[in-house]
């Protein structure tokens, strides 16, 4: 592992003490920075290396699991409908988070606070997103798990386990094994699904009618049903959060510069909001592949056409031997749960332990929460969450939906359009308050009534289209409170007390190096604040953004700007 400047100085004990917490979330920190922004002395990958590695998280094979379910129950041309329109939702909504992340090197957490949510507010959404992490962990263990019965006949309850327990090692290290990890099996994964498409519409070209004209469950031969599209709709749109996981990957993005614009943008709109594109195909291609299952080998295949080791093994079966092609599905099947599950894993125990070092002022450790989260999820897979999996989706969605959407809003309308956010995030405890109303009034709203739209309580007429509400009032919230609220629940103070601006010529967050008073460790500009203890010969010092957010005395925190009146 390379230096970086943070490490050459160890800590020390000044004014304003310190406590162990402080000091393991810093050294913990060196490596996956948990808690706070990503430093440039540590973001050392070009941004193609950083794209690959987001786009590797998107190897999982839930997609061909929804797209079948969603096909069986609705028909092919209002499931695909169906798909497109989450689609383009997710990618426009994706859009200005992505962005965000690369431009500012933050998580979505971070971003989130200072995007209509507040310092603490942004714990409910940091919840929901690990809510998603675990749920597809479930999801793709149990996929991986059937794999396992299949080809191996191990017991699907061993295999629970062997896939939750396997991604413990590589999770340990964060970003710099997860980098290796994606680049590394990407091509393999590539060839194992592509492949076998490819084979099978140029062998079976009348596969592709079959397909067209599948009516579904529902009978949907007439075309696109509308209410049909939005269920399917709302089941894609859970994976809206996706777009955090691209996050914490993306937070990793060099500089942007005159020199790299050109690749910078590329792998910010490839590895962030364009995750879907290759997730809608995927979607698609799990449609086909179960009809094709069920239309052209065994009408019976519809108890096992939604589980991908099954799709693929029907595939393979027609290229190769039935050993080679049991073999080359489990192969498959192992590959894409890995490196999907080590980033469900990951991301998701910077989540819990975002919220609980915030709420508590204690860090414990982001390894204690990667252990929760798959314990979690152990228990949602024998729990055999996979035969639910269309009604989790399509509740899980809305809660999505209603955060990542009032965060977008909150982004491009009343930062850009309305200026009454600031432009440039802020997450620093004391820079912000506790809850801003804007946000987190908006995502409770949107959440609670797409929920209660999908559950029928408002009528069976508009209970397909809880996304569209969810979507709807999420989106016009935030400038209609912004605007009520005239902003001012943005910043505590608009001042952090340090001379030195916060980005440099290009726009980028500074490099310049401040020393901690608490921890002794040297932190990049843009994690620092004034504190407010001198130190003994009465100069300033400065705190970092770390230790304020374990320092229970709260007496670093610099007072509020006084209110406007």
């Amino acid at each position: 592992m390379t230096t970086t400047n943070e490490e050459q100085q160890a800590p020390v004990s000044t004014t304003g003490g310190t406590n162990q917490g402080q000091l393991n979330a810093a050294k913990e920190s060196l490596e996956d920075y948990t808690l706070r922004f990503a430093p440039r002395s540590y973001r050392r990958w070009v941004p193609s290396v950083v794209a690959t590695s987001a786009l590797g998280g998107i190897a999982y094979l839930a997609d061909f699991s929804i797209g079948a379910n969603i096909a069986l129950a609705h028909g092919t041309a209002s499931a695909i409908t169906g798909v497109l329109i989450a689609a383009v939702i997710i990618f426009v909504t994706g859009f200005p988070l992505a962005y965000y992340a690369a431009r500012y090197n933050l998580d979505l957490d971070l971003i989130t606070r200072g995007s209509g949510f507040g310092y603490y507010g942004s714990i409910v959404t940091n919840v929901i997103f690990a809510t998603f992490t675990f749920i597809f962990f479930a999801l793709e263990g149990a996929i991986m798990a059937q794999g396992l019965e299949l080809g191996l006949g191990i017991p699907k309850a061993l295999g629970y386990a062997i896939s939750t327990l396997m991604v413990i090692p590589l999770v340990i290290y964060g970003m710099k094994t997860l980098a290796k990890l994606q680049v590394w099996t990407t091509p393999l994964w590539l060839v194992l699904m592509v492949v076998p498409m490819v084979y099978l519409v140029a062998t079976h070209p009348q596969s592709v009618d079959t397909f067209v004209n599948y009516a579904g469950e529902q009978g949907n031969s007439q075309g696109v049903n509308f209410a049909s599209a939005m269920l399917a709709a709302g089941v894609c749109l859970s994976l809206m959060a996706q777009i955090a996981e691209q996050i914490d990957y993306l937070r990793f993005m060099p500089p942007k510069t005159a020199a790299n614009a050109r690749s910078w943008w590329t792998a910010v709109i490839l590895g962030g909001p364009g995750w879907v594109i290759f997730g809608a195909i995927k979607q698609i291609t799990g449609m086909f592949i179960a009809v094709y299952l069920i239309a052209t080998l065994d009408p019976q295949a519809s108890a096992t056409a939604n589980e991908p080791v099954h799709q693929f093994l029907g595939v393979y079966r027609e290229m190769m031997p039935a050993w080679l092609a049991m073999s080359l599905a489990v192969v498959l099947v192992v590959i894409s749960q890995i490196k999907i599950n080590v980033t469900n894993a990951y991301s998701g125990s910077l989540a819990w332990t975002n919220s609980f070092t915030r709420v508590t002022k204690t860090y414990p450790g982001r390894m204690v929460f990667v252990l929760v989260n798959l314990g979690i999820a152990l228990i949602l897979m024998e729990s055999n969450m996979f035969d639910f999996l269309n009604t989790v989706l399509g509740f899980y969605a809305n809660c999505a939906m209603a955060w990542v959407v009032t965060v977008a809003s909150d982004i491009a309308i009343n930062k850009y359009l309305l200026k009454l956010s600031p432009k440039v995030p802020e997450f620093r405890r004391g820079m912000l308050y506790a809850v801003n109303p804007v946000g987190f009034i908006s995502m409770l709203v949107s959440a609670i009534a797409s929920i209660a739209v999908f559950f029928g309580l408002l009528g069976p007429q508009i209970q397909p289209f809880s996304p569209l509400v969810a979507v709807g009032l999420a989106l016009l919230l935030p400038p209609v409170l912004a605007i009520i609220t005239k902003g001012r629940y943005y910043l505590r103070r608009s001042d952090d007390g340090i001379d030195s601006p916060l980005l440099d010529a290009d726009g980028n967050p500074s490099d310049e190096l401040y020393t901690c008073c608490v921890t002794g460790l040297k932190f990049e500009r843009p994690d620092m604040l004034a504190s407010a203890i001198p130190s003994e010969n009465g100069e300033k010092q400065y705190i970092s953004s770390l230790a304020l957010a374990t320092d229970r005395t709260g007496e670093h925190l610099l007072p509020a700007d006084p209110p406007i009146r």
